[in-house]
Parts: C-alpha cells; sequence; structure tokens
C-alpha cells in the first residue's frame, strides 16, 4: 500500500480520468453529428451532465466496493452472481462492438493515406480487417507494451481536439454555424435524442473513474471531485471543438467526411496540416484500439478465473497474454465487421455506436442500481447515501434515456445479445449445482 507522501493529489487523478475518458470515441463525431446539425450540439449539454452523475456514481461505487470485477462486481451487490456474469458478459460484447466502431474510425482517416481503401465497401473491409488483426498481435507480448504505446498514443488526438477548442474560434464564421444549426428542421427533442447515444458513446469508459481510490489522498473527497472536474473538462473540449467545427467547415461537406479533424485543420491552415492531423488521429485509434481489446481481454479472463466464462478465456502464454482468448474475440470483431458493412463509414460508424451504447448500458444500469447496496453495507452517513442515492437514480434514469435514443434497430439486435447471454448463464449454474438423487423431485401425495 503506498505511503500517503507517494499518493495522488487532486490534479493528478484529475489528469488520469480526463486522459481515459478522451480517446478515439471523439474523432468520427463531427460528422456523425452534422447529420443532424449544428444543433446536436444540445446532446452535449444533455450528455455531459448525465455523465457527471454516473461518474459520481461509479466513484462511490469504487470507492467503497473493492472486490474485484469492477461494474460486474457492483451489480451483484444488489442483483447476486447471475448479474455479475449478464455484466461481464454485455461489457464483454459492447467492447468487441467498440473495437470495430474504433477500426472504422481509424480506416476512414487512414484513407486519406491509401485511397484504395475508399474504392468500394469491400475494400474498407479489407482495411478494417487489416487494422484489428494487427493490433491484435501487437496485443501478444502482454499488457506492459499495451500499456506503453497506448499511453504514449491517445495523444495523438486529445492534442488537436484541444488544439482546436482553444484556437479553432480565429477561423469560426457565426454566419456557417446558424446555416448548419438546424437543416434538418427538427424538433430540440427530436435533435436531442438523435445525438445522445453518439455523445454518450464519447464518454464511455468513464465506468474505470473510481479505479485508482487506494493511491489517492483523502479518497473520499478527491476521488468524486476528480471525476467530476475531469467530466466537466472533457464535456468542455468535446462542446467546444464540436461547435467550431460547425462554424469553420460547410456542414455538407462535415457530414460525409470520414476525417473531419484532418478535414477542418486542412481549412484552417492547409492541406499538409491536415494530412499530419490524420496521421496523429490514425496513431490514436491504433493506440486506443489496442487498449481496449487488452481490456476485453482481461474481462474475459477475469470472468474465467471465477468460472463464469470458459477456461480457455483463462490461458495465458508465457508474456501473461490471454491469446486463445485474444483469436476468440478477433473472430467475434471480424464478424461483426462483415455484418455492418456499409456504402459509407459514417453510417457504419453509427450503427455500431448505437448498437454499443445500448449494450453498455446493461452493465451500467445493473451495477449503479447496486450503489444504495454498497453505501448501506459500508455505513456512511444519511447525508452521503441520500447524495448518493439521488445521484445514482439520476445516472439510471439517463443511462435508460441513453437506451430510448440508440433507435429500435439498436434496442432490437442488443436485446437478443443480452439474451443470449442468460442462455450461456443457464449452463454456467447448472455446472455449479451439487448433484443430488432425484430426491428434490416431488411426485406429489
Amino acid at each position: 500500500m503506498a505511503s500517503e507522501s507517494n499518493k495522488m493529489g487532486l490534479i493528478g487523478l484529475t489528469t488520469i480520468v480526463t486522459v481515459n475518458m478522451m480517446g478515439s470515441g471523439i474523432i468520427m463525431l463531427p460528422a456523425s453529428l452534422a447529420q443532424t446539425g449544428a444543433i446536436s450540439l444540445l446532446s452535449w449539454l444533455v450528455t455531459a451532465a448525465g455523465a457527471m452523475c454516473i461518474a459520481y456514481a461509479f466513484a462511490k461505487c469504487g470507492m467503497y466496493c473493492t472486490k474485484d470485477g469492477g461494474m460486474s462486481a457492483y451489480s451483484a451487490e444488489a442483483h447476486g452472481e447471475s448479474s455479475f456474469f449478464i455484466a461481464s458478459y454485455t461489457y464483454y460484447v459492447c467492447l468487441v462492438i467498440s473495437a470495430v466502431a474504433i477500426a472504422v474510425s481509424a480506416e476512414g482517416y487512414l484513407q486519406e493515406f491509401i485511397p484504395w481503401l475508399k474504392e468500394s465497401p469491400v475494400n474498407g473491409f479489407v482495411g478494417i480487417v487489416a487494422i484489428l488483426v494487427v493490433t491484435m498481435v501487437a496485443n501478444f507480448k502482454g499488457p506492459k507494451i499495451t500499456g506503453q504505446i497506448s499511453a504514449f498514443t491517445v495523444w495523438g488526438i486529445i492534442i488537436p481536439v484541444v488544439g482546436l477548442s482553444v484556437i479553432g474560434w480565429f477561423w469560426f464564421d457565426p454566419k456557417l454555424f446558424v446555416q448548419a444549426w438546424n437543416p434538418h428542421h427538427m424538433t430540440s427533442v427530436e435533435a436531442i435524442s438523435s445525438g445522445i447515444a453518439l455523445t454518450l458513446w464519447a464518454f464511455l469508459g468513464i465506468e474505470s473513474a473510481g479505479a485508482n481510490s487506494g493511491a489517492v489522498e483523502n479518497p473520499q473527497k478527491n476521488v468524486p471531485l476528480a471525476c467530476m472536474l475531469a467530466t466537466i473538462f472533457t464535456a468542455i473540449v468535446y462542446i467546444a471543438s464540436t461547435a467550431v467545427i460547425q462554424g469553420i467547415v460547410p456542414n455538407a461537406e462535415l457530414a460525409k467526411s470520414d476525417a473531419p479533424f484532418g478535414l477542418v485543420y486542412a481549412y484552417m491552415f492547409s492541406k499538409e496540416v491536415g494530412l499530419i492531423i490524420t496521421a496523429l488521429a490514425v496513431i490514436a485509434c491504433i493506440g486506443s484500439l489496442l487498449g481496449w481489446q487488452f481490456t476485453n481481454a482481461q474481462v474475459s479472463r477475469a470472468a474465467a478465473d471465477i468460472k463464469l466464462f470458459p477456461k480457455i478465456f483463462g490461458d495465458v502464454s508465457k508474456d501473461n497474454a490471454p491469446i486463445k482468448g485474444m483469436l476468440i474475440m478477433l473472430v467475434l470483431e471480424l464478424g461483426l465487421a462483415v455484418m455492418t458493412i456499409s456504402p459509407t463509414l459514417v453510417k457504419q460508424f453509427n450503427v455500431l455506436v448505437n448498437l454499443a451504447v445500448f449494450i453498455n448500458m446493461v452493465p451500467y444500469i445493473l451495477s449503479l442500481t447496486g450503489l444504495e447496496v454498497i453505501l448501506r453495507n459500508n455505513n456512511v452517513s444519511n447525508r452521503e447515501y441520500l447524495i448518493g442515492s439521488v445521484i445514482g437514480t439520476l445516472a439510471v434514469v439517463y443511462s435508460i434515456y441513453g437506451v430510448y435514443a440508440c433507435g429500435k434497430e439498436a434496442v432490437f439486435y442488443g436485446a437478443i445479445l443480452t439474451l443470449f447471454g442468460y442462455i450461456f448463464y443457464g449452463f454456467i449454474a447448472a455446472r455449479d449445482v451439487n448433484q443430488t438423487p432425484s430426491k428434490s423431485i416431488s411426485h406429489g401425495k
């Protein structure tokens, strides 16, 4: 256990949480949101408020529930062992979908350097497959290499996005922004709902907010505060960068772009600068994909270690990498990439994001509804319990709204994927039952 002098302060923790949240999630969003118009900025405001509630609730869960399993462990506090499995299973499925979505983002930016990729959807699919295979194989060398690469490459998108939020206003044209505000004449409610899933996608990863509480000074105060400050800062950067880009690039051109941040820097400076930003974005996506794929391999490995996933997911190589589990995950990712091939990358990205957000709301809701039990089990004060319960409930309500905003198709297919999890759990539960003679079967009087 770290001594007080070696523990992290508020600023250090806030920085870590911010970097964890800001990554490839934002990279395609300007193009996706431009299909609604600049009015989609209202979605950011709603999502920022919801994300702060989620961050606070997860911070409290992480502080008081120290069992292995993260969201799955929080869920089991209120809902039992079956919810531990379902939370692990749905989170695993979500990360498989997210990996493909990130690969789509990377491929969109890579097209600027390899035009062959955009000649047909099949060519684009080949590019996505190559990205998924290369990043998965890179993970075979174990956690140390993956961590070092991801920690470096994430700045490839953070720096351009934060930079655009600050200096982009010198190129901002209010008239262009007004023209882009509501090109499809949507109502405010329709516009907000159309962007909720997309904006929520950008904050996914917030569930890890309380993971560092053991290495923090005064965690009861600093962990929730750092999560709130990081979420506020991230929201400001997301909102500012999305707003300013709508006043620089015409909406129609932005909506069909496969590399929106490269495009806006080309408008601001030159084509060469745009290509540099595009290259940085590709690097950031590759690093992010490395991290997410490794995270998912660890999720399935942890579940296998406690016999909730098949044993094969827990087998590790000499480099401590669960290669067999990674290969299974790669097969699932490639299958999903085939099923979601679309004429445009933006459309494929939107389909994947909606499905990923819905699936991820299942463990969110299961785990967030365990907060009250966790707080009671730790005998917190009435005031802390009341604040935690109110904010946790708001987080759950927002998560349910996120499900609604994903649309009928995502909810339909996501529900089917979730229900398959119960089939798998049925076999697991049966395996653990002690087999006894047929005395337990009643034949009546």
